[in-house]
């Protein structure tokens, strides 16, 4: 079966767009917006909300380039640390730069970096050096003690006061960050204190599409944010204080609620009064209203779920998590009534494997045909499904050798005999290089060649782990990949 639209993105952009330039109103000269989430390549979001295309938000802000300029907040303990982005492989420093190089690529202003928690430590001397020998403005913002329950200290000469002070031009002001812990609200409110001294209305809004605060607690979408983020001990729950305000449901985080009282004071003492009655009302987020298909949101949440559960699985195999992210995981299963049997190409993975006694993949289409591969002398199994895909969706005969053996048997010699590499097998990545140059002489290779935009948005189960390079090969084809938690070393295979 097709894979199913369940979300209006132009309807998104639309409304979303014009629920910022509103909260601007509400305070009257300028808005600062907290930025959570990824603003590009946000797949999540695009996963669970079939419909959604992954650089959404930057589009959406696109809209309202003119009145935007961009401020990124980084931890100096992160610069320390060398934290860095697991699905990008850079530091968090170095994603600050290479945020300002999109924004700056796409037309937007980008105003200044913040360094955040900055004591005079070395490396973040020497990163705003960097910056601003790059022509960005750097500002310092301190460690504040008894933050953040201590209100009357914070919001004073000794707290917030002690910050420096960024200077901005334009009207909303995008706070983001590298990552998570990076002091996006402390900046946002550390400002609205200096601004409102300085005699300018100015207020402070949240943008975080999950979780969806006006879908019910345990709609899959929400549980799908839970899956994504039980590794940070964050819990889905209903805002008691929009209840208690206005005798509503709306579902928001626990870290949200939990500082929603200390923020509340700060921004009264600040302005002279909240104009926020729950942690919900400082959220702008239009996604709720954008469903048009609920059943294939829900059943696109639900297999995001169980693709977070495998992944889990591997990661508390390979020492990356606890054994208690993933008893989370299960308790989200069991939330939904779901299980790996719902994901379809598990089950013809397994079958494949039992019968060639070999690791295996199996890959599901967008039409819903299921293709397996399975691992031989030339290729692996992750290359031979790609292979067989491509056949299908180009009906071409499944006799026919799409690259020749004395294509491939050069390129295996190169492996092993001057590159080093231990298994003379292609990968995915190299398979399609050799079927790329096959398809100069090769009119059937060259068809096959074509159908790679096809595999975007298809699914596919490997029986063993597989490598790093082989994952990130299929996620830029836009293959959503789970696999079990075994090595191709595990007793299973050792004959």
């Amino acid at each position: 079966m097709a894979r199913k639209i369940g979300f209006d993105n132009a309807k998104y952009l639309e409304k979303q767009s014009a629920e910022i330039l509103q909260r601007v109103k509400m305070f009257g000269d300028k808005l600062y917006l907290e930025f959570g989430g990824k603003l590009f390549d946000d797949f999540h979001a695009s996963r669970v909300l079939p419909g959604f295309e992954p650089d959404s938000k930057i589009k959406m802000l696109s809209q309202l380039k003119d009145h935007v300029e961009m401020l990124i907040a980084i931890n100096v303990s992160d610069i320390e640390k060398n934290k860095y982005r697991s699905d990008l492989g850079i530091t968090y420093d170095t994603e600050v730069i290479r945020l300002i190089t999109i924004f700056r690529e796409q037309g937007f202003y980008v105003g200044s970096v913040v360094l955040t928690f900055f004591a005079n430590q070395p490396s973040a001397i020497a990163f705003q050096k960097r910056l601003e020998m790059l022509g960005i403005k750097v500002y310092r913002h301190y460690p504040i003690a008894g933050y953040p329950s201590e209100v009357e200290k914070i919001v004073s000469e000794e707290g917030y006061g002690k910050n420096e002070f960024v200077a901005t031009t334009r009207p909303i002001v995008v706070v983001t960050a590298p990552g998570p812990g990076s002091g996006k609200m402390a900046t946002c409110l550390s400002q609205l204190y200096h601004e409102n001294k300085r005699g300018v209305k100015a207020g402070y809004a949240k943008y975080e599409t999950f979780p969806v605060w006006n879908l019910p607690l345990n709609h899959p979408v929400n549980v799908a944010y839970e899956a994504a983020t039980a590794d940070l001990d964050d819990l889905n729950m209903i805002d008691p204080f929009h209840v208690e305000a206005y005798g509503k449901m709306a579902v928001n985080y626990n870290r949200d609620v939990e500082i929603f009282p200390v923020l509340s004071a700060m921004m009264t003492k600040i302005m002279g009064k909240s104009i926020y009655k729950s942690p919900t009302d400082m959220g702008v987020n239009m996604a709720g209203y954008c469903i048009v298909d609920e059943e294939a949101v829900q059943q696109a949440s639900k297999q995001e779920v169980i693709r977070r559960f495998y992944s889990a699985q591997i990661d508390v195999k390979k020492g990356l998590t606890s054994k208690e992210v993933l008893s989370k995981m299960e308790i989200l299963m069991q939330k939904l009534q779901i299980s790996i049997n719902d994901r379809a190409v598990v089950g013809y993975a397994l079958e494949k494997q039992a019968v060639t006694g070999t690791p295996c993949c199996a890959i599901e289409l967008l039409d819903g045909t299921i293709v397996t591969g399975k691992t031989g002398n030339l290729m692996g199994a992750g290359a031979s499904t790609v292979l067989n895909a491509l056949k299908v969706l180009g009906r071409i005969d499944d006799t026919i050798d799409l690259i020749s053996p004395t294509v491939i048997e050069p390129v295996q010699k190169l492996k092993v005999g001057y590159m080093g590499s231990q298994n003379p097998r292609l990968h995915p990545d190299e398979i399609l290089m050799a079927l790329a140059i096959s398809a100069v002489t090769n009119p059937t290779a060259k068809i096959a060649l074509d159908q790679l935009s096809k595999l975007n948005g298809t699914q596919l189960h490997s029986t063993v782990t597989l490598s790093s390079a082989d994952i990130k090969t299929f996620k830029k084809l836009g293959v959503d990949v789970t696999c079990e938690p075994k090595s191709k070393n595990d007793s299973l295979f050792n004959a």
